[in-house]
C-alpha cells in the first residue's frame, strides 16, 4: 500500500494519469492549448482520493497543471515553430501583459470565489466558440492586432484568467488571432508559445504563496505537485508532436471544428461543476 491505498487503486489512479497526460499532450499539439482543462479533473480525483484538503485542493490542481503545461508548451509550439507556423510578433505584443496577468491572478487565487470564476469561464469559452463557428466571415483585420488599450486588456486578462483556473490560455489567444484576421493553422500555432509565457511566473507565483502550506502529498514545493509533475509531464510532452501533425493535415474548418467541439466540451465540465459541484 502506499499513502493508505491498496496497490489496485494505486494502479488505476497511474493509469488515469497516464491517459490523461497522453490527451493532454495531443490536443496540446493539435489546438495550441495547455491542456489544463483535462489535467485539473484528473488532478482533482487524484488528490481527493489521496486526502488534500478540500480548502486548498483547486490551487494544488490548478498550481500543478501549470507545471504540467511548461514542457507540454515548449515541445508544442518547437513542432509548429519547425514548420514555419509561429508568429512571433503576436508574442512579442502581448507577451508582457500576459505575464502581467499571470502574476495578478496567483495574487487572488486565494481570495476570488470560484462560483463567479467558473461562470465567467463558462460564458467566455462559449463566447469564443460562437465567434469561431459563426464569425468567420466578420474578419476585421489582415493580421493585425488592434493595439493599446486592447492588446493590453487582453493580454493581462488572458493570463488572469488563465492562471486562476490552470490553462495555458491557447483559447483564447486563438480565438483572439482569429477575430483579427489570422489563420486557424497559425493562430493555433502561435497560442501555443503563450503556454511557458504564462505557465512560468504563475508557477513561481504558487511555490511561492503556498510555501508554508502542508499540501498533504509528498514531493511538493508550495502549492505545485511535482510528483503529479514527473508522471504527467513526459508523457504529454511525446504525445504533442503527434498532435501537431495531425492539426497540419486537417482543413481549415475541420481544425475549426476541433476547436470549438474543445471549447464546448470543457464549457460544459465547468458548468456541471457549477450546478452539480462535482
Amino acid at each position: 500500500m502506499i499513502f493508505g491505498l491498496p496497490w489496485s487503486e494505486i494502479a488505476t489512479l497511474a493509469l488515469a494519469l497516464v491517459a490523461g497526460g497522453a490527451l493532454t499532450g495531443f490536443l496540446a499539439g493539435l489546438l495550441g492549448i495547455g491542456g489544463g482543462g483535462i489535467v485539473v479533473p484528473v488532478l482533482y480525483e487524484l488528490f481527493r482520493i489521496v486526502g488534500v484538503s478540500d480548502s486548498i485542493r483547486m490551487q494544488v490542481c490548478v498550481a500543478t497543471s501549470l507545471a504540467i503545461i511548461i514542457p507540454t508548451s515548449i515541445r508544442s509550439v518547437r513542432s509548429h515553430w519547425l514548420r514555419g507556423a509561429v508568429d512571433f510578433s503576436v508574442i512579442r505584443r502581448l507577451g508582457p501583459w500576459v505575464v502581467a496577468g499571470a502574476l495578478l491572478g496567483v495574487l487572488i487565487a486565494s481570495h476570488a470565489q470560484a462560483s463567479f470564476l467558473k461562470g465567467a469561464f463558462v460564458a467566455s469559452t462559449l463566447f469564443m466558440a460562437w465567434r469561431i463557428a459563426f464569425g468567420s466571415g466578420e474578419v476585421i483585420a489582415a493580421e493585425k492586432l488592434p493595439g493599446h488599450p486592447w492588446d493590453a486588456l487582453a493580454g493581462a486578462g488572458i493570463g488572469l484568467i488563465s492562471t486562476l483556473i490552470g490553462i495555458g490560455g491557447g483559447a483564447y489567444i486563438t480565438a483572439y488571432m482569429r477575430h483579427y484576421g489570422w489563420s486557424i493553422h497559425k493562430s493555433v500555432a502561435t497560442a501555443s508559445g503563450f503556454g511557458p509565457i504564462i505557465a512560468i511566473p504563475a508557477v513561481i507565483g504558487y511555490m511561492a504563496e503556498g510555501w508554508d502550506i502542508h499540501v498533504g502529498v509528498p514531493l511538493s514545493l508550495g502549492y505545485v505537485s511535482l510528483a503529479g509533475l514527473i508522471v504527467i509531464a513526459p508523457v504529454t510532452v511525446l504525445a504533442a508532436p503527434l498532435g501537431v501533425k495531425v492539426a497540419h493535415s486537417l482543413s481549415h474548418r475541420t481544425l475549426e471544428y476541433a476547436f470549438i467541439a474543445f471549447l464546448l466540451t470543457v464549457a460544459a465540465r465547468f458548468l456541471a461543476s457549477l450546478i452539480f459541484h462535482v
